[in-house]
């Protein structure tokens, strides 16, 4: 069998950077086996596999090690190969997931993604995630991630996680935030028990960032980078219940894979 792959980065403004994801459309979903063995062999943050079905399509995303239940970059990915090769020219695009609903439209170079905003916990303990960071955070908040809160963008640039004790956190992945120098606000996000130590972008983390930020800076749009080695820049807009999370992507490759 033959499948079509599309490399993009996500979040990208330039060549070499933003959140690298593969996106494979297929007739119908191959054994689950199958599917986090191309991801496994694809060995990026995240594969996303779709299949139109009713006017939309049906997402999954896997990371090298499992399947996960919301992500940003691959979706934005995929509506970029959607709107680029499977349906050329769409503005507007659908994908059933297991966070539901999610719509996507291309606003010239820019694709705007439509996520649930998620809720935050405040955690009275900073211990393990200090431990975890090699730095004590200001504040921790539980999610979908653990959000560890710095005053500064040089503090979280200065981060050396110990891996192991991230890996052993029960949290997907570590998020560690700040206010930016150039942006409203900064990132690094870390997810090594999904395969990934280090994500270049975590577009789902901001569903998470965006109600805390916009609620500490009184606005409601914000700008935001990931500081990655790769970096990537984020447009965002608190809705309520609801997150605008948009990037531009740009695309590496294309291939087929044998499977």
């Amino acid at each position: 069998m033959e499948i079509a792959i599309y490399q993009v980065d996500a979040f990208a403004s330039r060549p070499f950077s933003g959140n690298p994801a593969a996106v494979c459309p297929l007739a119908e979903f191959l054994p689950d086996e199958v599917l986090q063995g191309i991801a496994l062999e694809n060995n990026l943050s995240e594969t996303a596999f779709l299949v139109k079905r009713n006017g939309a399509y049906d997402l999954r995303w896997f990371t090298p090690a499992y399947e996960v239940d919301l992500c940003g970059h691959a979706t934005l990915g995929s509506s970029y190969v959607v709107a680029t090769h499977l349906e050329p020219g769409s503005d507007e695009m659908a994908f059933d997931t297991r966070s539901g609903r999610l719509t996507v439209t291309r606003d010239g170079e820019l694709f705007r993604m439509d996520f649930p905003a998620l809720e935050a916990k405040r955690l009275d303990s900073l211990g393990t995630a200090a431990e975890a960071l090699g730095a004590g955070p200001n504040e921790l908040y539980e999610g979908m991630d653990w959000m560890a809160v710095f005053d500064s963008e040089a503090e979280v640039a200065a981060l050396q996680p110990d891996m192991n004790r991230v890996a052993a956190l029960p949290t997907r992945g570590l998020i560690a935030t700040a206010p930016g120098e150039q942006v409203d606000f900064i990132s690094r996000f870390f997810a090594p028990g999904g395969g990934i130590p280090e994500d270049p972008v975590t577009g789902s983390a901001h569903s998470m960032m965006t109600p805390y930020w916009a609620e500490q800076l009184g606005k409601h749009q914000l700008e935001a980078r990931q500081i990655s080695p790769r970096g990537g820049e984020l447009w965002l807009e608190h809705r309520g219940e609801r997150v605008g999370i948009a990037g531009r992507v740009r695309p590496y490759m294309e291939g087929r894979i044998f499977v």
